[in-house]
């Protein structure tokens, strides 16, 4: 009776006894067996399960708990003829975020130890509390039923031996805070779960697909399903959904659906779509009317979409556009979609935390090949790197001129690369100059269904998908990276965005510092360069500063900025003469230059003064940065004799917000170094 009631809620039903020992088991989940027959999270298992008797009974009525793997349990006290026992019912997952965290345990933490294929096997994922209680309460009622069930069981017991055949004794019966695994591998799907879930599915082609799905990828399977219902129930206009946000999206489709576009006016998280699910029954969507004056041209499609819950979360549907007549294969189609669901989603959250770690992978190693640029090839290099990161057979990247509204190629690659990097006309009018209005990436799986046209024969595409993304830093327009003819011939989708979204801030930075570069060399005409040192001038690096304060109060970024003098200059000056004092203060530029990071920006302030920006930097950093600076010019050979410098250092704060303020408690943490003896470092913060 408890395996008939288990299956038919997907739900677990443990019954145990006052020592926690397992007197029946019905549809357990997989996750369970797994770690309750592990030498090191059985304790944690003891903690929950195994108080659920003594809850239970001293409390005279169901209790409920969620134990430390995320999953929700009834505690249902039971009477039996000669013992007490409990049903633990449920052991399922609520909220589709305690599912997503049990994954990524078992995907990078502390479960991977698990074999997958084992400890997913049968997850239990419930649609609502409401269900869970719905089912103790069917406990209760054949509670009297199961009487004699017991009784028998408990004669196998006295006679040494357990109904599926296992020794009175074996570890796999042990109580919960005693179980063990043997010889340190978990136990075997036979002696722990002899009817998992997908044995006791009513159809067999129905277990034939989901013993399959598991070694599938997630898209694989999801092509799987599809394909399962077009062959079982005869239906040739089929699409698959995927929840994006709040919205469903179409993932695949199939028949006359391949071809429309469905554009879905209801929310995933629709009452209607959650009603659905509980009841069984598709939702029926009519199209909206396109040709008012010639209905019978227009011919309103109608279609039925079986939503897919999982956590009590519509995370998936499957849109049907035949006429289906029959009331029974609705519910047939409906149930078949909710059996699949928890595989499904096992796919989609192992894609999910797969594609995270590659993407961070991706990113460190894009990072890693951004140190190598050179200032001689930048543009080309950085378009290079983008392109390999995205699989990107042709690639350009654009930079938008305010004051001519034009775009120059900065860089191309693949074919036809010299082609676009000679174009001056009209270059990003089709695509480029409404991306970067709209300041939204677009990305396109076929040319042909957004309305554009298609480019010339002469240009060589392979592929009519490709991305276009916008790159802006402070809301100023930059320029956009293209990315089309993927190497795998495969469309760009949501999870290439992903990659983008993670790579253009950067690209943005490193443009904007190539165009404040381009901008120091024609600063350079207007005398912001010190001849002396080549080092940047009072002008530029006050102009500079105020542009690093709005970003770092925008975005929040820290900021430090150090005030530096030479100590006793002017006896210097006196007792070997002006010239040499120049040819000193040249090598103390050198030193600067030699310290510094690309990012960083160091100016000859005035006379015997420098000054150094270090945008993005903590106080602590700059603090370490400024005491090697001062380390290198002590130990460095002066013509004359030994050369000394004093630093003060200031960070970026709410008291310190503006480039004045910045700039002067920097001098005044230079002065208390110099009046604490020269050579040294003092931090503004810490006077």
């Amino acid at each position: 009776m408890h395996d008939d009631l288990a299956d038919k809620n997907g739900l677990a039903i443990i019954v145990v006894d006052k020592d926690s020992s397992v007197l029946s088991e019905s549809n357990n989940n997989s996750m369970c067996r797994v770690l309750y027959n592990s030498e090191e999270f059985a304790p944690e298992c003891a903690k929950f399960c195994g108080r659920a008797f003594e809850w239970a009974t001293s409390a005279k009525k169901t209790v409920g708990y969620k134990c430390y793997a995320g999953l929700n349990c009834l505690a249902v006290p039971m009477k039996k003829k000669r013992k007490q026992a409990v049903a633990i019912v449920g052991r399922t997952f609520l909220k589709a975020d305690d599912y997503r965290n049990a994954t990524e345990r078992a995907m990078t933490n502390d479960w991977q130890q698990f074999p997958p294929n084992e400890f997913f096997e049968n997850v239990l994922l419930g649609n609502s509390q409401e269900d869970l209680d719905k089912l103790a309460r069917q406990v209760e009622k054949v509670n009297e039923a199961e009487k004699e069930s017991v009784s028998s069981s408990n004669k196998g017991l006295a006679e040494g031996t357990l109904t599926n055949g296992s020794k009175v004794g074996d570890k796999v019966r042990k109580p919960i805070a005693e179980s063990q695994t043997n010889n340190g591998q978990p136990a075997t799907n036979e002696a722990i779960n002899p009817k998992s879930k997908i044995q006791n599915l009513r159809y067999p082609q129905w277990r034939s697909l989901l013993s399959s799905l598991l070694d599938l990828s997630y898209r694989q399977a999801c092509v799987c399903v599809l394909k399962f219902v077009e062959q079982k129930y005869s239906i040739s206009n089929l699409a698959w959904l995927d929840r994006r946000k709040n919205r469903l999206e179409t993932l695949f489709a199939g028949g006359d659906l391949k071809d429309r576009e469905m554009h879905l006016s209801i929310s995933a998280d629709d009452e209607r779509l959650l009603n659905a699910a509980k009841k069984e029954t598709p939702l029926e969507l009519r199209e909206r009317q396109t040709d008012e004056e010639n209905e019978e041209k227009s011919k309103p499609q109608t279609i039925w979409l079986f939503p897919i819950t999982i956590g009590g979360k519509i995370q998936s549907a499957l849109i049907v556009g035949d006429k289906i007549e029959d009331e029974n294969t609705e519910r047939q189609i409906a149930r078949f979609c909710q059996s699949v669901a928890s595989e499904l989603e096992i796919l989609r959250l192992r894609e999910q935390l797969s594609r995270r770690s590659w993407l961070e992978r991706a990113v460190e190693k894009f990072n890693e090949n951004l140190k190598n640029i050179d200032s001689e090839d930048f543009w080309s290099q950085l378009t290079n790197v983008s392109a390999e990161l995205m699989r990107a057979e042709r690639s350009s990247l654009l930079i938008f001129d305010e004051k001519s509204d034009t775009f120059t190629a900065k860089a191309a690659t693949g074919i036809k690369a010299d082609f676009v990097r000679k174009s001056k006309e009209n270059l990003g009018e089709r695509v480029a100059k409404n991306v970067l209005n709209g300041g939204a990436a677009v990305i396109v799986a076929d040319i042909d269904k957004i309305g554009l046209s298609a480019a010339p024969k002469d240009w060589l595409y392979k592929s009519s998908s490709f991305i276009s993304y916008p790159i802006a830093i402070d809301g100023r327009k930059i320029g956009v990276l293209n990315v089309t003819d993927k190497a795998d011939g495969e469309v760009y989708n949501n999870y290439d965005l992903e990659i983008l979204h993670a790579i253009v801030p950067q690209l943005a930075v490193l443009i904007d510092r190539a165009s404040l570069k381009n901008k120091a060399v024609e600063f350079e005409q207007l005398s912001v360069t010190d001849a002396l040192t080549g080092l940047l001038n009072r002008r530029y690096l006050e102009e500079r500063v105020t542009e690093e304060i709005k970003r770092s109060n925008r975005h929040k970024f820290d900021m430090s900025f150090l005030m530096i003098d030479v100590d006793s200059f002017k006896s210097y000056n006196d007792n070997f003469g002006h010239t040499e004092g120049d040819k000193a203060l040249q090598i103390v530029g050198i030193c600067l230059k030699d310290s510094l990071r690309g990012a960083d920006v160091a100016a000859r302030y005035g006379g015997e003064e420098f000054s150094i920006l270090l945008p993005q930097t903590t106080l602590e950093k700059a603090a370490t940065i400024a005491e090697r600076i001062r380390e290198t010019v002590e130990s460095t050979q002066f013509p004359n004799r030994q050369v000394t410098i004093s630093i003060g250092v200031a960070g970026f704060s709410l008291n310190l917000n503006t480039a004045k303020k910045l700039i002067s408690a920097a001098d005044k943490a230079l002065y208390a170094a110099k009046n604490r003896g020269r050579n040294n470092v003092q931090i503004y913060q810490s006077l």
